[in-house]
């Protein structure tokens, strides 16, 4: 008996919103791949024709008519993409009026099958229900008209003996082509295939589930899934358990770049078969199109399933679903393709450190941003501290991973590496920004591509300076160091001369108001940002750097991480104000693991000494030598307390008194209930006072679960009674119950042993 055998691909594809040409380039692209590796059925990641990121461009008709151009684009390819090999493309379609995201299934230039999403994604950065709706009819299918352009297609493929519908008269219109719209399973001659889409994968009541028991053996998905710090193991498990429950083969696609916005897709395209990886596509990448296959052996899904004797009593009373019958094998080799010798083997998950993912997560969605919005490089404010040298390595994993994709012959990478950073088609190095062969390290690509400017003033450090520095010298930038001090000195005078008649503001340190002395800590600040955007547009023209890609300017990187951005720890319109942020969704811990982690395995070892000096903010003067302004003195709380205080309020939901209730249950013991309470008072009274600096916060990079972002991700207010008199009158009512509940309890306590030092000082 003849295995049923069958080679089956899907695919990482770095899609553009609105980028139609683009797209249509990759998705070929990804075709050619998966015919060349013996495939015979291809699935591409949601949305893919339009892009995911469109957002409110769904709402434009054009989006919807392009899509379907791209498709008849497709369908009428001299190439004949389609034959023999099904393929599953994401895109919008209108049905009876109402917008769906969609899958529809090709083969041999026909339209077999329209396949709208059942569950929207609709929470964190996610909007689907702004623009589409979910197809409510469970296995039902209709009859849906193709777009004249697509009917030209199919006609033209049936003229030619492709076996499509219809005929076109002379100069008239197409003859009206109907196809399948709705929830159903193709029907192949040796399998049953049916798709689900991305949310649907995370529901409750996954669709996979039914498929499965009514005999489904492939099911796809094609994903449009950002990244998440710690959150690629989530995404695998689920995957695994749609097979390991009730058996079949699960095909993943996904996006995998930065597709106009904020969030990075994160790729990991795989394969799953009764529960085991088969295939894994890489989480990070350059590559703009990436093709993973596997071969697999359906009669083992079968198999599976037949030795599970629960599984065969649900199996037994589900209702069969809607079939589309479809006249083709995915089991039989095309002509001229050798056919498959044996199944894919199971393979281990690849799973990233959390400190990889902060350097190449972030590395490639800027290399993404780059290349696409036209400047020739980056322009990063260094301060020696910990999140500009952050920013700083990132840019430097960044030009890594470049060099390697160069040197691995990417062709697409080495086309945007030539006209970003000004290198040509051959002939010998040099170190302008002219000519010259291809990077031969990155240091040397840094230095066309990355600019350091260190902006100190009275109250820098001679260690930050250094810090900064030695940073760019072994990244391989080009670094500027300035003294601001005339400048800061130019605008306090003028204001004392036009407001004061002379009378002049002055640090806490030297006697000045609270008002001083913050107006002078953020005129300094405020000043770095003014001269950063100075440096980006100049510099290049400072330096005779010849104008590559029509651009001869930097994007200003900003360098605010998650912590400070939640607690309003940043001047408004200071150095947090760039063109994007790379660090702004990581946390401060996390931030300081990544730099130990980068000195050593990105090859910056000045990093080390970076994380070990405590962060400052260097904008109050010296007292004998030493710097007396501590970040956490001055924030009044820790980052790691900062971090524990933006999980609670985002990722568990809690206002003022169930973060008093949460705090105070882990800090039993360790806190007094009075302390606990002023802490958490102390947080939501410094949120709220600085939310309003969210609605200027730079565009970052998404990575942590409680980014403050109010574009997307935090849709909370800006103006709040700061006061919290309702909530913060709970509060204290909470922590006079708990400090009196304290009392009683030490009260009938009997006296700590002598002999049991240990115990009285876990309550310390």
């Amino acid at each position: 008996m003849t295995r049923r055998l069958a080679v089956l691909a899907t695919c990482n594809l770095n899609q553009w919103a609105m980028d139609f040409e683009g797209n249509l380039g990759r998705i070929k692209q990804s075709i050619r791949a998966a015919r060349a590796q013996g495939a015979t059925y291809r699935v591409g990641p949601e949305l893919e024709v339009p892009g995911y990121g469109c957002e409110d461009h769904f709402l434009e008709l054009d989006t919807v008519s392009h899509s379907w151009e791209v498709l008849a684009a497709l369908l009428s390819d001299p190439e004949d993409l389609t034959a023999g090999l099904l393929v599953d493309i994401g895109m919008p379609v209108i049905h009876r009026g109402v917008m769906y995201n969609c899958r529809v299934f090709l083969l041999d230039r026909r339209v077999l099958l329209i396949r709208p999403k059942l569950h929207l994604a609709n929470d964190g950065n996610y909007r689907e229900t702004r623009y589409f709706a979910t197809w409510k009819h469970r296995g039902r299918v209709e009859s849906h008209r193709l777009p004249d352009c697509v009917a030209r297609a199919v006609a033209a493929a049936g003229a030619d003996g492709g076996g499509g519908g219809g005929s076109e008269a002379a100069g008239g219109p197409p003859a009206p082509v109907d196809v399948p719209f709705g929830d159903a399973v193709l029907k192949l001659r040796d399998a049953l295939l049916a798709a689900e889409t991305c949310e649907e994968l995370f529901t409750p009541q996954a669709p996979h589930i039914d498929l499965a028991l009514a005999g489904v053996e492939i099911i796809s998905n094609g994903s449009g899934s950002h990244h998440q710090l710690r959150k690629l193991n989530q995404r695998l498990d689920l995957i695994r358990g749609a097979t390991a429950k009730a058996g079949g083969v699960y095909l993943y696609a996904n996006q995998r770049g930065c597709d106009g916005g904020r969030l990075y897709f994160d790729g990991c395209a795989c394969v799953a078969v009764n529960g085991q990886l088969v295939a894994q596509g890489g989480q990070f990448g350059l590559a703009e199109v990436e093709v993973v296959t596997a071969c697999v052996d359906l009669d083992e899904v079968v198999s599976y399933r037949c030795s599970i004797s629960s599984l065969r009593e649900q199996a037994s009373a589900t209702t069969p679903p809607a079939m589309v019958d479809v006249d083709f094998s995915l089991c039989r080799p095309r002509p001229g393709a050798a056919p498959p010798a044996h199944p894919s083997p199971p393979i281990s998950p690849k799973v990233l450190q959390p400190e990889e993912e902060i350097a190449f997560g972030p590395a490639c969605w800027l290399w993404d941003y780059l290349r696409r919005c036209g400047a020739s490089g980056f322009l990063i404010p260094l301060s020696g501290g910990a999140d500009s040298s952050s920013v700083c390595a990132i840019v430097g994993a960044m030009c890594q991973l470049v060099v390697a994709a160069v040197r691995d012959g990417d062709a697409q990478v080495i086309a945007d590496v030539r006209r970003v950073a000004g290198y040509g088609d051959g002939g010998a190095k040099d170190g302008g920004g002219g000519g010259g062969a291809l990077p031969g390290d990155a240091r040397e690509l840094a230095g066309r591509l990355l600019s350091c400017v260190y902006m100190g003033t009275t109250n820098s450090s001679r260690e930050t300076r250094e810090r900064a520095r030695v940073l760019c010298e072994q990244v391989g930038g080009y670094h500027l160091s300035l003294s601001i001090d005339s400048v800061v000195e130019a605008v306090v005078g003028l204001f004392a001369a036009a407001v004061t008649g002379g009378r002049r503001p002055a640090f806490r340190a030297h006697g000045g108001t609270t008002a001083e002395n913050l107006a002078l800590q953020n005129i300094q600040a405020r000043l770095r940002m003014v001269l950063a955007f100075l440096l980006a547009q100049l510099l290049p023209w400072a330096r005779r750097v010849p104008h590559r890609s029509g651009g001869g300017w930097l994007l200003v990187l900003g360098s605010a991480n998650v912590d400070e951005c939640l607690r309003g720890y940043l001047t408004k319109y200071d150095c947090s104000s760039a063109d994007i942020n790379p660090i702004g969704s990581i946390s401060k811990a996390d931030l300081r693991a990544f730099l130990q982690w980068a000195a050593t395995h990105l090859g910056y070892p000045v990093l080390a000494e970076v994380e070990a000096a405590p962060p400052t903010a260097e904008l109050e003067p010296l007292i004998e030598g030493q710097q007396p302004q501590l970040d956490e003195v001055d924030m009044g709380m820790t980052y790691a307390e900062l971090t524990l205080y933006g999980r609670m309020r985002k990722v568990a939901r809690a206002g003022p008194v169930a973060m008093y209730n949460g705090c105070a249950a882990l800090w039993r013991g360790r806190l007094a209930p009075a302390a606990i309470a002023t802490k958490v008072k102390d947080f939501f009274r410094f949120y709220s006072m600085n939310r309003h600096k969210a609605t200027v916060l730079t565009p970052a990079y998404h990575m942590e679960s409680y980014s403050p972002d109010d574009n997307r991700f935090d849709h909370r207010q800006f103006l709040y009674n700061i006061r919290w008199p309702w909530q913060f009158r709970k509060i204290d009512e909470l922590a006079a119950r708990d400090e009196a509940a304290a009392a009683a309890a030490a009260a009938a306590a009997p006296e700590p042993s002598a002999t049991a030092p240990e115990a009285a000082a876990a309550l310390q």
